[in-house]
């Protein structure tokens, strides 16, 4: 059974010459996309999903091993993950009150 999921990686205190590198690991493991840099960090997201009762901590030791092999030494990798098919969520529906108001403030001209 596969669970869909957002992951985000931040990656610091890399080898700055072997940034491309990690990155390629990285995208071996997950389908990262769009990465940026900032304050010495590399960073990414990406959906796909967990398979074979792969659990997110095995995800992240599985990822890490990834790119400390593509830097050559230790490097921080921090993995944000969030499940996507249990999200919680709001609905939110405004009121035919709050149409009336915001017309009379002249705010739906």
């Amino acid at each position: 059974m596969s669970r869909a999921y957002q992951m985000m990686v931040e990656i610091e205190k890399f080898d700055a010459e072997k940034g491309e590198a990690i990155k390629s690991a990285a995208e071996e493991e997950w389908d990262f996309e769009d990465w940026y840099s900032r304050d010495g960090r590399l960073i990414s997201s990406g959906q796909s999903s967990l398979c074979g009762g792969e659990t997110e901590e095995d995800f992240a030791g599985r990822l890490a091993r990834a790119i400390w092999k593509a830097n050559g030494k230790y490097c921080e990798v921090t993995v944000n993950a969030t499940y996507l098919e249990e999200i919680p969520y709001e609905t939110h529906s405004p009121s035919e009150e709050t149409y009336e108001r915001l017309k009379a403030q002249g705010q739906l001209d």
